[in-house]
């Protein structure tokens, strides 16, 4: 692999839940510098499974540069009273976390990952990265007509197989309690997701494609960190970097695009609500989440004219009815960005008889008033257990946030 997408691959692996997401990010963060807490300089705040994190030189108030992206993936989610099962199997009680493809999750080797909350307040991150759960489904012996159509009940049939035997109440928290060195007694609450353990890899004829979970959205997560890193610090703008928690849910939540914590943050930057409004005019935002890559099985499904294909750049995001944020002007601040940073990049554009999804950018502009455009890398079999990007595609991204985060014009 090449050096950035290794290092791509390596931050999937380490973050397989928002929580893990955010650590991954901090970690990255010190090392280049960053310190925890409001202020100036190179500043980051967590939290949950959110991250901030800013670059503004002591009294300087400037035109803010800001990345957005999201910390979380469609999943299944843990419920409360995990302990179920019948049959003679043990099983863990789950429930889908945003539009995921349930299939995708069948059969595969599953780990377990999240956050514990003791009941003397702290968290405590959890990551069983082994095999330890399978979603199995019915033999084509019992489901004949399978092939012609698979219809999955949310409720009886994801639940994730863990052991044999009767369940018990508490067997779950008592194992994940071993793994991390705490009195299950302690555990009062968790969030807690399933992963797919299959390493991320390149595959292809000429290794020019990147297989990985959960590439909605880390691999703009990744890119917008390595970006705001990279980003000049002339005092020009202020370049913030902003990984969300619950994008794939709707945003509308304390740590969610829709909460309170980026417009507290850039007012802040921006030297005070009474101060914020010139401010937030010359500000921009980058709204980055991956986008559709063309299916070769599915082309009737793609704007004809509008295809985005692998490794021929991040893709510009555009929607008439505002799904996405873009405009010409941001439209034209991103293709400047790409042209300064010598990378290419394409138009997405839905069919019009096939209504695209959303991402933060709407909900960023709608609140803050601040210029907002959609990009994206494309991906296929988004919202799988397993996604495929083009190798090129994230190095590309990273070049043109890098040359966004520090554009002054």
């Amino acid at each position: 692999m090449s050096d950035l997408v290794q290092d791509l691959a390596e931050f999937v692996v380490a973050a397989p839940t928002p929580y893990h997401a955010v650590a991954e990010a901090v970690r990255r963060l010190e090392t280049a510098g960053f310190t925890g807490g409001p202020g100036p300089g190179r500043r980051y705040q967590v939290r949950d499974g959110t991250v901030l994190a800013w670059s503004a030189p002591e009294g300087v108030v400037a035109p803010l540069r800001v990345f957005l992206a999201h910390t979380d993936s469609p999943t299944l989610k843990v419920k409360p009273n995990p302990d179920v099962g019948r049959g003679g199997w043990r099983q863990v009680g789950v429930e889908v976390y945003g539009g995921t493809l349930w299939n995708t999750w069948l059969d595969r080797d599953l780990g377990l990952a999240g956050r514990l909350a003791l009941y003397d307040g702290s968290t405590v991150l959890v990551n069983v990265d082994r095999p330890l759960l399978r979603v199995p489904q019915l033999a084509i012996h019992l489901d004949r007509g399978v092939n012609q159509g698979l219809k999955l009940d949310a409720q009886q049939h994801l639940l994730p197989i863990w052991g044999l035997g009767a369940p018990a109440e508490g067997d779950l928290l008592e194992f994940l309690s071993g793994e991390v060195g705490v009195d299950a007694d302690e555990i009062a609450a968790h969030d807690l997701v399933v992963h797919d353990l299959t390493p991320p890899a390149r595959l292809g004829e000429e290794s020019d494609l990147f297989a990985a979970p959960r590439l909605d959205n880390l691999s703009s997560v990744h890119a917008g960190i390595g970006a705001l890193i990279a980003a000049a610090d002339s005092g020009e703008v202020i370049p913030v970097f902003v990984g969300f928690d619950h994008e794939e849910i709707g945003s509308n939540s304390a740590t969610g695009a829709a909460g309170p914590l980026l417009e507290e943050l850039l007012t802040r930057l921006a030297g005070g609500f009474d101060a914020r409004r010139p401010v937030f005019a010359e500000s921009r935002c980058l709204s980055v989440d991956v986008t559709h890559a063309a299916h070769p099985n599915y082309l009737e499904l793609h704007e004809p004219d509008h295809r985005t294909l692998p490794n021929h750049g991040p893709a510009l995001k555009v929607n008439a009815n505002q799904r996405y944020a873009t405009d010409a002007p941001g439209a034209a601040a991103w293709q400047r960005a790409c042209r300064d940073a010598g990378v290419p990049t394409q138009v997405f554009v839905g069919k019009n008889t096939v209504p695209c999804g959303s991402t933060v950018g709407p909900i960023t502009a709608t609140r803050l008033g601040i210029r907002t455009v959609d990009v994206g890398i494309p991906v296929l079999s988004m919202h799988s257990a397993r996604e495929l990007c083009g190798v090129d595609d994230p190095g590309f991204l990273a070049a043109a946030a890098t040359r966004f985060l520090s554009d002054p014009l």
